[in-house]
């Protein structure tokens, strides 16, 4: 079982989360990873952010990174987008 917390934060509290599981054998972790973005994209009405490189280490180093307002191409009303791993096998 793979999943992936992710959460709005604004003003230090959290405005919106959701976990996404994705329990596919036929899938590698990057394409839960990208999968799960999708979907967490999709019910929080965002576009998709842009992975940059200190994203993409923090996110190796740590199953974690913060997506803010640099990664996304249109304004954004909360200060960042968190995603976590939370579980996986």
């Amino acid at each position: 079982m793979f999943r992936l917390w992710a959460k709005i934060i604004k003003d230090n509290k959290i405005i919106k989360d959701m976990v996404v599981s994705n329990d596919s054998p036929d899938l590698r972790r990057t394409q839960k990873i990208f999968s799960a973005i999708d979907d967490i994209c999709h019910n929080f009405d965002l576009s998709k952010p842009i992975w940059l490189d200190s994203n993409i280490n923090d996110f190796k180093r740590h199953d974690k990174t913060r997506f803010n307002q640099d990664n996304f191409i249109e304004i954004i009303d909360f200060d960042y987008l968190e995603i976590q791993v939370i579980e996986e096998d």
